[in-house]
């Protein structure tokens, strides 16, 4: 129990300057003592000027409401009398002690004195799993009660709530955790060392739960046994009446839907006669319902794990979540494991050797501080569940799993060999594309002996299938990984490696003279191969472009300079296992942290060898014709944006080469909602190499999907054929200002370039056309990955969500958080993009026109998915609307507006899109 009394407080203020005249309009403090809360204070405070608009619409605080209240002159020192004594706690202490402080001292009051925690940083250790640290976010994940956000009393009551529960968790912890949290505690910004240090001393003499193995003295969380392989209580459902006495087990609102019934036939079909097939299903009829059915049947049936692969993480997690839900619709044991790319996974050893240093940032620290608490919590070791910093992404980046070699004592910790022993007795292992396009690369393919496969989202299994087999050579990267030997500044591995070997009486300045000879001789090759390169694209490049991509199979340096970086290279590597190698000899005589810093120098070694090979692949194998390269660079940060990259053209031959392992072995369901470009039926299947011999069944949406669905084509915009691109940006920042009012918010506009993108919110964000209470978050502009921005946007009232390719698909918001989907330009692929030019001309030496077999169908497929963004239930209704006239212009158009779903097709003016959306929100 904590002995300390807490005052928790929240302001609500005019700005964040008090320095610029900003005043407090509000305080809420709540006080805290013996685990509970014992008081609670609160004041309205003129501020003496007017309440500026938008905090009035953030806080719901005007100018009504602190008319009659005191200024903060008159309260001041009763705040200061009552915070005296008290630690301060506050969400972010960075804002509210500072303006109180300033705010005391302007009054002329003595400021306050003592420690202080912040509720942020003690939430991102506690709850290093959360996707948010808003209050908010938080209040609403630990189901802690908040009646307003940005109301002071609010705050501060939901603050103190959560302080008590983060206390009540630091008792659940084990003891050994505990310790090393307070041991790295005084690095924090906040003097949450006292919270760490009393729950150290509660812990004393208590046992830690038998839930909990041990890693080097690391508590970590047991993962659970796999059941034995259950055998599942249920026959195929073959009529329609077992469908539905099925589906109605699992929801009174499921009932049995044409295409749903008829996937479910095809997959238990294909599965009972080893056989593939192709479905493409849209969304509305329960495609995923339709094949987890067969698959825990045929699971159960065969005592082999049905694999069902889909394109990203994010989709993987979503779909296991499914997976339980049928479980405990069912009330059946459905083994599952999710399984992704071993680089995912924490190596715990790599992580204990880094936690004997004790010399490093905040970042590090906290993130740390953030994975002793997850270990206590995870299943999986995956370490894409903890929420870091983006400096802390650096130190995670350190700890991923490398290598399946283990020592001892890892093998029964490590967190990746057990899931994929794990794996091996489920009945539906989940993964995504890029572990199935890897498979046969690894020393034991982990989908061999299995009962079926269903990929879907097929249509992206071409993408994973290049992104796996391509090899990418990044400047910055190489530059990192090679300097990362060769620093003398204290506190650097090689200054920690001297300090070793002097403390041993090896003579080191000889080697360490060669080492550094040998590390220059190296740079200065590595340097001079790097202008070679780019002067060999300057040559061809576009020199009015700082942004550009060239594609290099033809104008590549001679290979002399490349053998010569190689040999260099792997001079210096040796001359660097020379250096380490006497203290190789003494492993038993070197301290902790010695053998920390001795395997961190091995780890660097490693990957510099693992740098040269991808060296030799890149720039010394002979390309073959399913390969391109091509370079990346901005003019304005070379050589630092270099990147070169090397990539099948082609997805077919790596798919085959998976697929014919398990061709007439397994049944194999490809399934999406796109698996058809418009009238180019087999496209996608074309793409991935599956045989024209596998039959293609297309089903149509429910009637009256999508019945909400309007779509508008602005005829009034310009031809962006016959304008310049800044005119035409000009016109799109302009449609999307007046739709968004129209709509009030809750709109996707999707680009296909990120420079349009950022141009277009450049010049709404200047135009000052929206109010303040409008968020414009755009894709590489605003921070945070795609899955935190699309959370932003469904928080916000008022929103345009900008975003590029990766938007187009896979993202579901209801109807109550997307009104609007707006295509900015068809979304055809550059000609220029290497990957394109690369397939394009192979087509055209097959006299095929590139055009027709694969920049418009893909470019439908595409569209097809900006679409379905718009309507995911037959409830919901919204807008499609479409600023590229080409679509009515060009004679490919209605190839387009064709591979639609049927709904309502409307060519207007800009003006009239306004009334038909004013119109149909006031009805």
């Amino acid at each position: 129990m904590s002995t300390s009394k807490y005052a928790v407080v929240d302001l609500e203020t005019t700005g964040h300057s008090p320095s610029k005249g900003d005043r407090i309009i509000q305080i809420a403090i709540v006080f805290i003592e013996n685990n509970q809360i014992i008081d609670t204070y609160m004041r309205y405070v003129h501020p003496q000027r007017a309440i500026p608009p938008f905090i009035h619409q953030l806080t719901s605080i005007g100018d009504q409401d602190v008319a009659d209240a005191p200024p903060f002159e008159e309260i001041a020192q009763e705040v200061a009398d009552l915070l005296a004594g008290c630690v301060f706690v506050a969400h972010n202490t960075d804002f509210d002690v500072s303006f109180l402080q300033k705010e005391l001292e302007r009054c002329g009051v003595a400021k306050w004195h003592g420690q202080k925690i912040d509720t942020v940083e003690l939430a991102k250790i506690l709850y290093p799993t959360l996707q948010s640290y808003r209050l908010q976010d938080i209040a609403e994940a630990l189901h802690i009660s908040l009646h307003q956000a940005h109301r002071a009393d609010d705050d501060a009551e939901a603050t103190a709530k959560f302080l008590l529960q983060a206390i009540a968790k630091i008792d659940t912890l084990p003891r050994e955790t505990l310790d090393r949290l307070h041991e790295r505690s005084f690095a924090l910004k906040s003097d949450l060392s006292t919270l760490f240090y009393e729950g150290r001393r509660a812990a004393q003499g208590r046992e830690t739960s038998r839930d909990f193995a041990f890693f080097r003295g690391i508590p970590f969380l047991k993962m659970k046994e796999t059941p034995v392989f259950p055998t599942a209580s249920l026959d195929f459902p073959s009529t329609d009446e077992e469908k539905e006495q099925l589906l109605q087990m699992i929801s009174s609102k499921f009932h049995v839907r044409r295409g749903q019934a008829e996937l479910m036939d095809l997959t238990w079909q294909a599965f009972a006669e080893k056989k593939q097939v192709a479905v493409e299903i849209p969304t509305g009829v329960g495609k995923t319902i339709g094949y987890l059915i067969p698959a825990v049947l045929q699971a159960s049936m065969t005592r082999k794990p049905v694999v069902i692969s889909t394109y990203t993480n994010h989709l993987v997690d979503k779909l296991a979540e499914e997976v339980e839900q049928l479980e405990k619709a069912l009330q059946l044991q459905i083994p599952t494991t999710v399984i992704k790319g071993m680089a995912n996974y924490i190596s715990l050893g790599k992580f204990e050797e880094l936690l004997r240093f004790t010399d490093e940032v905040y970042d590090d620290s906290m993130t740390i501080m953030q994975l002793l608490v997850w270990l206590t919590e995870t299943q999986t070791g995956d370490v894409d569940e903890v929420n870091v910093s983006g400096g802390g992404q650096l130190f995670v980046d350190r700890i991923r799993k490398r290598s399946t070699l283990l020592k001892e004592d890892e093998r029964a910790a490590d967190f990746y060999s057990r899931i994929v022993a794990r794996s091996r007795k489920s009945m539906i292992v989940v993964t995504n594309h890029a572990m199935l396009m890897n498979d046969k690369e690894r020393n034991d393919p982990l989908f061999q002996s299995i009962g079926g496969l269903i990929a879907d989202e097929a249509h992206q299994i071409y993408q994973a299938a290049i992104r796996t087999h391509e090899q990418v050579f990044s400047y910055t990267n190489w530059k990192y990984v090679m300097s990362q030997l060769n620093s003398f500044s204290n506190g650097q591995l090689l200054f920690d490696i001297q300090e070793i070997l002097l403390r041993f009486h090896f003579n080191h300045k000889y080697a360490t003279e060669k080492l550094q000879q040998s590390f220059e001789e190296f740079m200065l090759a590595f340097d001079e191969s790097m202008i070679a390169l780019m002067n060999a694209s300057t040559k061809h490049g576009n020199q009015r472009s700082t942004r550009t991509v060239e594609t290099l199979q033809k104008q590549l340096p001679e290979s002399d300079s490349f053998r010569t970086v190689l040999r260099k290279m792997n001079h210096y590597i040796s001359q660097a296992e020379n250096y380490i190698a006497p203290l190789e000899k003494v492993p038993n005589e070197l301290t902790l942290h010695e053998q920390a810093a001795v395997n961190e120098w091995l780890y660097w070694l490693d990957e510099m060898k693992i740098k040269a090979g991808e060296w030799v692949e890149l720039f010394l194998d002979e390309a073959t014709n399913n390969t391109t390269v091509w370079m990346e660079k901005d003019s304005r940060s070379l050589p630092g944006s270099l990147r070169i990259k090397k990539s099948p053209i082609h997805a077919s031959p790596v798919v085959r080469s998976f697929l014919d392992r398990l061709e007439g072995e397994v049944g194999i369901i490809w399934t999406s909602g796109t698996l058809t470009a418009g009238k180019d039926e087999r496209f996608v299947l074309d793409q991935i190499g599956v045989s024209d011999t596998v039959p293609l069944y297309t089903y149509d949406a429910p009637n009256n999907f999508y019945a909400g669905a309007n779509t508008f084509i602005v005829e009034d915009m310009p031809d962006i054929q016959q304008v310049t691109n800044d005119e035409y940006i000009a016109a799109v920042a302009d449609s999307l200002i007046q739709t968004a009012v129209a709509i009030n918010g809750r709109v996707f506009a999707l680009f296909l370039s990120h420079d349009m993108l950022k141009k277009t919110y450049e010049e709404i964000l200047d135009s000052g056309s929206l109010q303040e209470d409008y968020m414009l978050i755009a894709q590489g502009v605003s921070s945070g990955s795609r899955h935190k921005l699309l959370k932003t946007f469904k928080q916000q009232e008022k929103a345009i969500l900008f975003g590029t390719t990766s938007f187009w698909e896979g993202v579901d918001v209801p109807s109550d958080e997307l009104s609007a989907v707006v295509i900015v330009r068809l979304p055809f692929t550059s000609p220029e993009e290497p990957l394109y030019k690369a397939r394009a001309a192979l087509l055209q030496e097959d006299r095929k026109n590139a055009f027709t077999h694969l920049g418009l169908p893909e470019a439908i497929l595409r569209f097809r998915q900006g679409f379905g963004r718009l309507i995911r239930s037959s409830d919901e209704k919204g807008f499609f609307i479409i600023l590229d006239r080409r679509i009515e212009t060009k004679s490919y158009g209605r190839n387009f507006l064709e591979a639609l779903p049927k709904s309502f097709v409307k060519k207007v003016s800009l003006e009239t899109l306004v009334n038909e959306i004013e119109n149909c929100y006031n009805d």
